[in-house]
């Protein structure tokens, strides 16, 4: 069984920068495609963002492109999303998620078979 930790989540100002965290525990960190969704009050969870099991190859929904990275340690068994020119529009409870399916799941939520406790994140106008 995988556990996956959230951390770094807060309140910013628009046009602000916030690095989330997600810690690994319980598999081997090194074999799962990662990825970050987030929910909004209402909203159904969307994708925000997937990266390799390498961390070689990444991909972002279009409305963060440009802003958020995604990155991971496989040494520190964490992954990374690292948010600059945070929008009101991002304000969302973000999660991570690990999946064991192949070298990449991307937005394909049903790959993932693990998911953080999720860490809110709100932008301020």
């Amino acid at each position: 069984q995988v556990q996956l930790v959230e951390s770094g989540g807060g309140l910013v100002q628009a046009g602000g920068s916030l690095r989330l965290s997600c810690a690994a525990s319980g598999g081997t960190f090194r074999l799962y495609a990662m990825g970050w969704f987030r929910q909004a009050p209402g909203q159904e969870r969307e994708f925000v963002a997937a990266i390799t099991r390498g961390g070689e190859g990444t991909s972002y929904v279009d409305s963060v492109k440009g802003r958020f990275t995604i990155s991971r340690d496989n040494v520190k068994n964490t992954v990374y999303l690292q948010m600059n020119g945070l929008k009101p529009e991002d304000t969302a409870v973000y999660y991570c998620a690990a999946s064991p399916v192949g070298r990449y799941s991307g937005s394909d939520r049903s790959a993932y078979a693990w998911w953080g406790q999720g860490t809110q994140v709100t932008v301020s106008s």
